[in-house]
C-alpha cells in the first residue's frame, strides 16, 4: 500500500513537473519571439547571455541566499569534465534556437523539433511500441506546421543542428544528475556561469555595435529592456524545469513531453501573432496528442510487467531477470 502510494506521487509530480516546464517554455518562446519580431532587437547572442546571467545570479540567489538547497561540493576536474561539456551544448542549444526564431517562424522551428525524441530513443533498447509510439508524434507535429511557407535556409539549419544539441544537451542533463545526485538548482548553479563565460565574447564581438545602435535608436528603451531581461528571468525558471523534468523522469519522456509542448506554443503564438492555421494543423495536434498518448500508455504497461512476465525480444534483462531502469529510479535520488 505504501509503495502504491509512492509510486502515485511519483507520476504526480512528474506530471506537474512536466505542466510547469511546459509553462516556461512557451512563455520563454514566445517573449524572444516577440523580442526579435516585435521590438526589433534581432541580436540572439545577446538574448542567450543575459538569459544564462540572470540564471546565474538566480541560481546564486537561491542557493546561497534563500538556502532552497545546499551547496553541493564539486571537485574542480568534474566541473570540467561534466559541467563544462554541458554547459557547452546547452550554449550551443540556445543559441541555435534563438537563431531559428529570429529567422523562422515559432511552427516551423517547433517541428524540426520535434524529431529530438528520435536522436533519443536509439541508444536504449525500448519495446517496439515505444519506437511505434514516436510516428505519430513525430508525424502529428509535421503535419501541424506543413503549412508553413516562410522558410529560411538559415533558420532551418540552425533549428536542425540545435535539434542535435538537445538530444545531447538531454542525455548528458540525465547522466549528470542521476549518476552524481545533482538537482536542479545546483546543475543551473554550476553550468550558468560557464556558458555565460563561452558566450560574452562572441556576443561583443558579434554583435556589440549592433546593440548598441539599437539602444540609440529604438523609441521606448525602458518598457523594451524590461521585457529583454524579463525573458532572463523566465529563462532561469526554464532551466530550473528543465532539469528538474529530466531528474523526474527520463530523457525520451522529457522530448515527448515536448513534443506535446509544441501544440501549445503552436496555438499560443496563433494567438499573439496571428500565424495562419489550417485544418492540417489542427489535424497535427490531434494526431500528436493521440501519440503521446500511446506512448504514455506503452510505459504504464511496461511498468506494471512483473519479473518472469513475457517480454519482447527488445525488453532487455539484467542479471535478476528484471527490466532494466531507464534510468535510476530510487526515490532517494529524486529532487
Amino acid at each position: 500500500m505504501e509503495e502504491g502510494r509512492l509510486c502515485q506521487w511519483g507520476v504526480i509530480r512528474s506530471l506537474l513537473s512536466i505542466v510547469q516546464w511546459w509553462a516556461f517554455n512557451v512563455t520563454v518562446i514566445i517573449m524572444n519571439k516577440w523580442i526579435f519580431q516585435k521590438l526589433d532587437f534581432k541580436f540572439p547572442l545577446t538574448v542567450s547571455c543575459i538569459h544564462f546571467i540572470c540564471s546565474s545570479i538566480g541560481a546564486y540567489v537561491a542557493i546561497k541566499i534563500f538556502k532552497i538547497k545546499p551547496l553541493i561540493a564539486v571537485d574542480p576536474e568534474d566541473r570540467w569534465k561534466r559541467i563544462f561539456p554541458m554547459s557547452f551544448v546547452f550554449c550551443i542549444n540556445i543559441v541555435l534556437g534563438n537563431v531559428s526564431l529570429r529567422y523562422i517562424p515559432v511552427s516551423f522551428m517547433q517541428t524540426i523539433k520535434s524529431f529530438t525524441p528520435a536522436t533519443t530513443v536509439w541508444r536504449k533498447y525500448f519495446d517496439w511500441r515505444i519506437w511505434a509510439s514516436l510516428i505519430p508524434i513525430v508525424g502529428g507535429i509535421l503535419l501541424t506546421s506543413i503549412t508553413e511557407l516562410s522558410f529560411n535556409m538559415f533558420g532551418f539549419l540552425a533549428a536542425l543542428f540545435g535539434c542535435l544539441a538537445t538530444s545531447t544537451k538531454t542525455i548528458l542533463a540525465e547522466s549528470l544528475l542521476h549518476g552524481y545526485k545533482f538537482d536542479s538548482i545546483n546543475t543551473v548553479f554550476y553550468m550558468a556561469p560557464f556558458a555565460t563565460v563561452i558566450l560574452a565574447i562572441p556576443a561583443l564581438v558579434l554583435e556589440g555595435a549592433g546593440v548598441l545602435g539599437w539602444l540609440h535608436t529604438h523609441p521606448s528603451i525602458v518598457s523594451s529592456l524590461i521585457i529583454i531581461f524579463g525573458s532572463g528571468v523566465m529563462a532561469f525558471c526554464l532551466n530550473f524545469s528543465i532539469f528538474y523534468v529530466i531528474h523526474s523522469t527520463t530523457a525520451v519522456t522529457f522530448n515527448v513531453a515536448g513534443n506535446l509542448k509544441v501544440a501549445v506554443a503552436v496555438l499560443v503564438s496563433w494567438l499573439i501573432f496571428k500565424n495562419p492555421i489550417s485544418g492540417l494543423n489542427a489535424l497535427g495536434c490531434a494526431v500528436t496528442l493521440a501519440g503521446c498518448t500511446f506512448y504514455g500508455y506503452v510505459r504504464h504497461l511496461l511498468s506494471q510487467q512483473q519479473p518472469g512476465t513475457p517480454r519482447t525480444p527488445r525488453t532487455p534483462r539484467n542479471r535478476t531477470g528484471e527490466m532494466l531502469p531507464l534510468v535510476n529510479d530510487k526515490l532517494d535520488d529524486k529532487v
